[in-house]
């Protein structure tokens, strides 16, 4: 077979497209040694690096920011006030930057003793050569010229680190020479110095409290005395001296003598009342159902004589008559004595009324000296006003001094040595470290030859891929086939055709020449439809990757004349080797059931797709409704194409070359590339339906002529279509 297929890339085409994925990895086996070689001398430089390098250790103290405080060290604040608070994120993060500042760096630098120290202090022993030169320069600065604490700050800050670990109040410090014991040393004292000037900052705190507080409580308690005496000079003055339960005089004497018209009052009532009952049971003849007169010595031996009397009337009276001078004298002496209980009934009456008399009277004389204490208690509520304004200002100023005396002892409490713990403590002190952190020669030598590696490897790619791809190889050298096309051998340009014939297809790269039309996207494809491998590979090379799991999708423009290729023709071609579908909306046959139906509903695809028998060629004709149907419907023919681009491994959709833009427009905008079928060179029609598709599409568009005109006869010819 002789397959040759000419095209220009487009403008915009990548070379990823023409990637010759063989041709590429021979071109790296064949220079493997500039791959090998520099990734070989990368390993053993970097062997060579990491052993030579001076090793670092670094030691790490770590810290727990919390508050420290408690109900000893701050006995005027509640417990959950002193051990609830919390370091926020933004709190942490100032903690991490007292603990880099300069004046805490300076401490820790004296007590590490860096100064002096040759990893640290450039100024540590004779100047080199370099250094002189340097300086005589003027292009750095004379050790000499700053202080030593100056010298060691930059290489202090390098080979310090704090930072806070994940989300919590735990800070990390982080310290790295190349002696362990000096790293270990270095991470203590630069936690210990922090926490002294936690405790430090603490005390300066509480002494400058002190100090403000002893000057301001003196002249307090001078003015609190002078309050006071002011509130006793006008109480004094105005006649408001306190008595019991802290009531004024005025105010005492007001309510006694409420309490004593209230009980005249209430005697008065009484007796009034005992009198007129008295009164009443005498007229009733109940005199000794009174208690008054009952329980009066008098009453009761009178009426025991009555009694006494009774019964000796009753006695004479069995043997004497009425009017016998004994009963007479008994009757008398009786009478006597009936007068002596009433006599002194009533004088009980009078009694108790003139005690009612007597209580009136101290009412009324109560009630004067009442309403002339009201008087001159209303007379004191002005001067009881202004005095318990001075007395409320006397005691806002006392409660004032109490509370800074108890904060001026808190103070002077807090500025002992220990009474105020810095808000941190060390969880986790340094210790010397055996292993060293810089460098880590096993993932360090990885790393330099892993990416050695891969440079020699790119630069080779690259070198290829500018270049064009690798050396044609020999004429007698064998075929080699890639997935998806093919790849002959090259022959010489100089034979003839008869030369070419016999020897194996050109390479790809050489086989694409342009139409030099409409910007180099049309090309031509001819095909042997006596090779199905090839020209499936032909095909697969002139159209776009389809997405992962879908089959590309092409449209056929039938423009050959009759007699010569057609669509059906192709999708034949690629039958023989895989699944492949052709649907029909070139022609407008109406006798049997297809696309129409489909998208109406009343069928299915099994019960459109046809396939002859001597054929594995699937086809669904455009309906009894007609093509036209079928396109005047494109957002249902886009679902329906989808759906066979998921089944099939080759989707051709035939079109008439004569057909709108408005019609191929929606079919073009779902393909991966366009084929006219021209059938022979120089078909004018053909090259002008190619034309115009390139204003409907940025897919490959090519012209598909065919070597073998007798198969295409043998291709066309009518059979019985029978059901898939």
């Amino acid at each position: 077979m002789t397959a040759r297929y000419d095209t220009v890339a487009a403008a915009g085409e990548s070379r990823s497209d023409l990637l010759d994925l063989p041709a590429l990895w021979a071109a790296i086996k064949a220079r493997k040694l500039w791959i090998i070689g520099p990734t070989l001398a990368a390993l053993g430089l970097s062997f060579i690096a990491v052993n030579a390098v001076t090793p670092r250790y670094t030691g790490e103290a770590r810290l727990l920011l919390e508050n420290r405080d408690s109900f000893y060290t701050r006995p005027g604040q509640a417990p959950s006030e002193s051990s609830g608070q919390q370091f926020d994120s933004e709190g942490v993060q100032s903690q991490v930057q007292v603990i880099m500042s300069r004046d805490l760096a300076r401490e820790a630098i004296k007590r590490i003793g860096l100064v002096g120290n040759s990893e640290f202090d450039s100024g540590a022993g004779a100047l080199g050569a370099l250094k002189k030169v340097g300086v005589l320069l003027g292009i750095g600065a004379h050790p000499a010229d700053r202080s030593p604490e100056e010298r060691v700050l930059e290489k202090y800050y390098d080979r310090l680190l704090v930072f806070p670990v994940g989300r919590s109040r735990i800070v990390s410090i982080e310290f790295t020479s190349q002696d362990p014991a000096l790293a270990a040393k270095a991470a203590n004292e630069i936690a210990a110095v922090y926490l002294e000037m936690q405790e430090a900052a603490k005390q300066d705190t509480a002494r400058s409290a002190s100090s403000w507080l002893s000057t301001t409580i003196e002249p307090l308690r001078k003015r609190l005395a002078e309050s006071e005496a002011k509130v006793e000079e006008f109480r004094s003055r105005h006649g408001l001296l306190v008595g019991a339960n802290n009531t004024t005089i005025t105010a005492q004497q007001l309510a006694d003598l409420s309490t004593q018209l209230s009980n005249a009052r209430n005697q008065q009532a009484e007796s009034q009342a005992k009198a007129s009952i008295i009164r009443d049971a005498i007229k009733a003849g109940r005199t000794f159902e009174i208690p008054d007169v009952a329980n009066n010595d008098l009453v009761r031996r009178l009426i025991e004589q009555r009694v006494n009397l009774r019964a000796q009337l009753a006695l004479e009276s069995r043997n004497l008559l009425s009017e016998h001078p004994r009963i007479k004298e008994l009757n008398a002496q009786l009478a006597d004595l009936e007068g002596q209980i009433r006599a002194a009934a009533e004088r009980a009456v009078r009694t108790l009324e003139n005690e009612a008399k007597i209580a009136g009277q101290r009412v009324e004389s109560v009630t004067a000296a009442l309403e002339g204490q009201k008087k001159t208690a209303s007379g004191a509520n002005d001067d009881e006003v202004q005095l318990r304004a001075l007395e409320r200002e006397a005691r806002t100023q006392r409660d004032q001094l109490e509370q800074y005396m108890l904060r001026y002892r808190e103070a002077l409490a807090r500025d002992s040595l220990n009474a105020t713990p810095a808000d941190a403590r060390v969880i986790s002190r340094a210790i010397e470290p055996t292993e060293p952190s810089f460098p880590k020669k096993l993932p360090t030598m990885l790393v330099a030859t892993l990416a050695t590696f891969l440079v020699a490897l790119a630069a080779v790619v690259s070198r290829e891929l500018l270049n064009g791809g690798s050396p044609a190889p020999a004429e007698d050298a064998p075929r080699r086939r890639a997935p998806g096309r093919v790849e002959p051998a090259v022959g010489s340009e100089e034979e003839g055709d008869e030369v070419e014939a016999a020897a194996p297809p050109p390479r790809r790269r050489e086989r694409i020449a342009g139409l030099l039309t409409h910007g180099g996207r049309i090309g031509q494809l001819h095909l042997d439809l006596t090779d199905p491998d090839a020209g499936a590979a032909e095909l697969a090379a002139c159209v776009n990757k389809a997405s992962e799991g879908h089959a590309p999708l092409v449209l056929v423009l039938d423009g050959a004349e009759p007699g010569e290729a057609s669509p059906r023709a192709l999708a034949l071609l690629l039958s023989e080797r895989s699944r492949c579908i052709l649907v029909d909306l070139a022609s407008d046959g109406r006798d049997r059931a297809g696309f129409s139906e489909l998208l109406a509903g009343e069928a299915m695809f099994s019960d459109i797709i046809t396939r002859e028998e001597d054929s594995r060629l699937h086809e669904i004709a455009p309906g009894r409704a007609g093509r036209h149907a079928v396109l005047a419907a494109p957002d249902i023919v886009d679902v329906a194409l989808d759906a066979l681009c998921e089944t099939y491994d080759w989707v051709l959709v035939a079109a008439a070359s004569t057909d709108e833009a408005e019609v191929l427009s929606p079919l073009l905008a779902r393909a991966q590339g366009a084929l006219v079928m021209a059938g022979h060179a120089g078909n004018g029609h053909a090259v002008e339906a190619a034309y115009r598709l390139t204003d409907l599409t940025g897919a490959p568009i090519a012209l598909i002529m065919v070597d073998a005109p007798e198969r295409v006869e043998l291709a066309v010819q009518e059979k019985d279509p029978v059901p898939a």
